[in-house]
């Protein structure tokens, strides 16, 4: 298998993991099977008319059954009757059909996991140590499970003993194993997952019946979705648009009737015909895949593995035009690194890089480690053996603000500036104006300078930075082309804030930020008729979390931000926010493309059919008509309108492709390409099934 690289959003560094899970086959066979007997079931006019389009189409689906067979009693016109009916049934058949492929996708993920939570065990730990085998669904919030190599962990908590390598590919396909481990940011365990190797004390946190497994299958299967704002706002207009055409084609009757008597020649409308020039006007394309196209915007956020709560949440994220994001883990690489060796006058580069990394072997946080490595990559410095050198190792401390070594003679320091002066003061020596200069220089770029001390000798200043990642400043360039601000936010100073904010491309930060100062600032900007998205893992990030319009908590976080969240990352990488809003995007610019095409459609319809349907009567509109006649012409209309929608099927639940633009650049091209093709298309496709109509003798 070919292994990818990537980055470990826990720590920052690259990894490497197998591909990630493909999501189900557009139209895998599956999913089509069980979509064709749900757009049956959907037939259920209860359920029908949720959408008010299609409620009128069934209707007339169900009048031109009537006329059918009224016609097979009376023997009338049954071929032409029975053939309109067939095809409006057809119509409503084929929107409940590409909603039901938009949740069959979903639904084929319901299944497995369900599987899974039904037969799962627990290995319950009782007040006296000793396990119980326990079903899943019977754990309480409190609880201790043990778990061990080949075991499911049987629901949401947080680790508290020992350490695991965890498969978390059934809840977030992702096939790399993770480390879950107790204390830290890496405690969270999900319901469902299998561990890989070791043992693992979880304390259940989750309520009977909340689990991460319960509201995925509830999500995608069990509950009813909810119409968004701009959802029911477009209904709205389309019902609109439907109640006009419904008036408009009710008042064609007596205006028929009046000019076949006053011409004295041509044919009244039926019913039937009537009922299809009804259908064939209002807007059935986009009435009939409104609902798949805010599905499948879910279906595709899930194959992110986040875990949207509505589909508000992701349509919220399409209109987002302010970005909070935390500067560690999602701008920056999430820990500092030292990345240069400034040393004190009469001291070498090598000398200082020596001393530093002398001071630093017993160091293992990030910016320890990196100042070993600097040193060995720059100046060839081997990394020592601790035990060798008999050292006596000085830890960090809050009071000292220092970490160090003490080998025979030589008490190495190295550590904030004030302090290492303190320390270098004490044994009688000085600070080199020049090495403080290069400590405000250092802070003034964004920086942190460690200074490094032997005895009472300054060597030198260590730089420690924050590394932004790579291509974070196109992707701000991008967003701000989309007419989104990015807000860093950072508990920094300003004066370090405004230089990483500057390097990263972001357009404000928010620096010294506290749980009080981002909830003013999302407030502010929302103040503005903004909609404001951040992201954020712990508790203190709950309060904004709950404000913003869209709050995406991390799977790794606390308890708090998940609930406080509208969206849930199940990878916890907080730079997914940005696939989020590019998601929420197409879904507003698929909505919007298939509504200017089914409304170019109906016009386009319009002048195809009545031209031929009144050419008897008014014989001058026989420039405009290019069908055979009445009935074909009808007929063709018909079945092109529901051919239609299975032929946009694919592009709904794909969705458009999205490029970064204004929205002006996208009402431009919605109009120069959607409304035109929608225009265009009709006329040859209703021409062609006119020909093979007449050619078959059908009308």
């Amino acid at each position: 298998m070919i292994k990818t690289p990537t980055t470990d959003p826990n720590t920052g560094s690259p990894k490497e993991h197998a591909p990630r899970h493909q999501p189900p086959k557009l139209f895998e066979p599956a999913i089509m099977r069980r979509a064709a007997v749900d757009a049956l079931l959907k037939l259920n006019p209860r359920l029908v008319a949720r959408n008010p389009v299609m409620f009128v189409v069934l209707v007339g689906a169900a009048v031109s059954t009537y006329f059918f067979f009224h016609d097979l009693v009376a023997k009338g016109d049954a071929l032409f009757s029975g053939q309109i009916s067939l095809w409006l049934w057809f119509t409503v058949l084929f929107a409940n059909f590409a909603e039901a492929m938009a949740e069959g996708r979903g639904k084929a993920q319901a299944e497995s996991l369900r599987k899974a939570r039904s037969t799962m065990q627990a290995r319950k730990l009782g007040p006296d140590g000793r396990e119980e085998r326990v079903p899943a669904p019977a754990l309480n919030k409190g609880d201790l499970v043990v778990c061990e190599a080949g075991d499911m962990i049987p629901a949401d908590g947080d680790v508290i003993e020992g350490i695991a390598s965890v498969d978390e590919s059934a809840i977030t396909g992702e096939s790399a194993p993770v480390i879950r481990e107790s204390g830290g940011d890496r405690s969270a365990v999900t319901g469902g997952t299998r561990v890989l190797s070791d043992r693992i004390v979880v304390r259940v946190t989750q309520e009977p019946g909340t689990s991460f497994l319960d509201r995925m299958i509830a999500l995608v299967e069990g509950a009813e979705r909810q119409k968004t704002p701009n959802e029911i706002a477009l209904s709205i207009l389309l019902s609109g648009l439907t109640i006009v055409f419904m008036f408009a084609t009710v008042t064609l009757l007596p205006y028929a009737q009046y000019a076949v008597s006053a011409q004295g020649k041509g044919a009244v409308p039926s019913i039937p015909v009537l009922t299809s020039l009804l259908v064939c006007l209002i807007p059935t394309t986009i009435g009939g895949l409104l609902s798949a196209i805010g599905i499948a915007g879910m279906d595709r956020v899930m194959q992110q593995n986040v875990l949207a709560m509505s589909g508000r949440a992701v349509e919220a994220a399409g209109d987002v035009s302010t970005l909070l994001l935390d500067k560690t883990g999602t701008i920056t690489l999430g820990n500092r690194q030292a990345t240069a060796f400034v040393p004190a006058p009469g001291v070498t580069e090598a000398e200082l890089a020596d001393a530093a990394q002398l001071s630093s072997l017993a160091d293992e946080t990030p910016e320890g480690r990196s100042i070993v490595v600097l040193a060995k990559e720059a100046y060839g410095i081997r990394e020592r053996d601790v035990a060798s050198l008999q050292g006596d190792f000085v830890e960090f401390s809050a009071t000292t603000r220092m970490s160090g070594v003490n080998v025979g003679d030589r008490q190495v320091r190295k550590g904030a500036a004030d302090s290492v002066r303190r320390f270098v003061q004490d044994h009688g020596g000085t600070v080199p104006s020049q090495v403080q200069d290069s400590v405000d220089r250092i802070a003034r770029e964004g920086g942190t300078p460690l200074v490094v001390a032997e005895n009472g000798r300054v060597l030198g200043v260590v730089q420690l930075k924050d590394i932004v990642k790579g291509g974070m400043k196109q992707r701000f360039s991008t967003l701000r082309e989309m007419g989104i601000k990015t807000v860093m936010i950072t508990g920094d100073n300003p004066l370090t804030a405004a230089a990483i904010a500057a390097e990263a491309g972001v357009d404000d930060f928010l620096a010294e930020a506290t749980p009080e100062n981002k909830l003013a600032y999302i407030r502010q900007e929302q103040a503005g008729g903004r909609l404001v998205a951040m992201t954020g893992d712990g508790t203190n990030d709950a309060p904004a979390l709950a404000q913003a319009d869209v709050g995406v908590a991390m799977n790794t976080g606390t308890q708090a931000a998940k609930e406080a969240g509208n969206m849930v990352d199940l990878d916890s990488n907080p730079t997914k926010l940005i696939e989020v809003v590019e998601i929420g995007k197409q879904l507003l610019i698929t909505r919007g493309a298939l509504t200017t095409f089914s409304i170019a459609n109906d016009v386009a319809k319009y002048f195809a059919i009545i031209p031929a349907m009144f050419v008897v009567t008014y014989p001058e509109l026989q420039r405009l008509n290019f069908l055979s006649n009445p009935r074909s012409a009808v007929l063709a209309a018909v079945i092109f309108n529901a051919l239609i929608i299975v032929a946009l099927i694919p592009l709904a639940l794909r969705g458009v492709r999205y490029r970064p633009q204004s929205a002006a650049a996208v009402l431009r091209k919605n109009l120069l390409v959607y409304g035109l093709f929608g225009i265009l298309i009709p006329f040859p496709c209703i021409w062609l099934i006119d020909r093979i109509l007449v050619l078959l003798r059908l009308a």
